[in-house]
């Protein structure tokens, strides 16, 4: 949408949420109908003044009028069986990780990794991060740790927790195991 797209779609959004016609908003910013039509309609550029004007008549922050404009969102996608394998802690005991995407930069710190538990893994319930942690279990049965608590999760089963607490697998009852381990990170880089 352009600028004025995008000035006209709040404006109305603003007016019809108060309930007010188009004549009682021109009356409340100072603005005739007409002025007011051709900001709803994008049919003209606004000045400052005006924006300022209609904002103070819609009883909201100028900046309201420009939500969505150059608005980028990032999306990551990640094909069935291409997510990066890492190297983590559990490696070297047999656990297998696949970054299934992540988006960096303040307020994006959250990492799903799906998580793979064979015969060649080892339990290990004494895993501390910072963030918190969110587990669906996928396939097999195991016994989850967390603080002195033991969780038995199967398909469908799901485990948050606060990541610094010692956690991670204390039995492996059904193999292979699989579940998605998704971290949101505080801002400060993991270590």
């Amino acid at each position: 949408m352009t600028l004025e797209e995008t000035i006209a779609q709040r404006t109305k959004e603003y007016r019809r949420a108060a309930g007010l016609s188009v004549s009682l908003l021109a009356q409340r910013a100072g603005l005739s109908k007409a002025m007011l039509s051709k900001i709803e309609n994008a049919q003209t550029s606004c000045s400052l003044t005006t924006l300022a004007r209609l904002a103070e008549g819609l009883d909201i922050p100028v900046t309201a009028l420009f939500r969505g404009v150059d608005v980028e969102s990032e999306a990551v996608y990640t094909p069935a069986g291409h997510g990066a394998e890492i190297v983590r802690r559990g490696s070297r005991i047999g656990h297998h990780y696949q970054l299934l995407g992540a988006l960096r930069g303040a307020g994006r710190r959250l990492e799903p990794v799906l998580v793979t538990l064979t015969e060649s893994s080892e339990v290990f319930p004494l895993f501390q991060h910072p963030g918190t942690e969110f587990l669906y279990m996928l396939e097999g049965i195991m016994v989850y740790g967390h603080g002195m608590a033991g969780y038995t999760l199967s398909p469908g089963d799901c485990l948050q927790f606060d990541g610094a607490g010692p956690h991670g697998p204390q039995r492996l009852v059904e193999l292979p195991i699989r579940f998605l381990s998704v971290t949101a990170w505080p801002d400060s880089p993991p270590r």
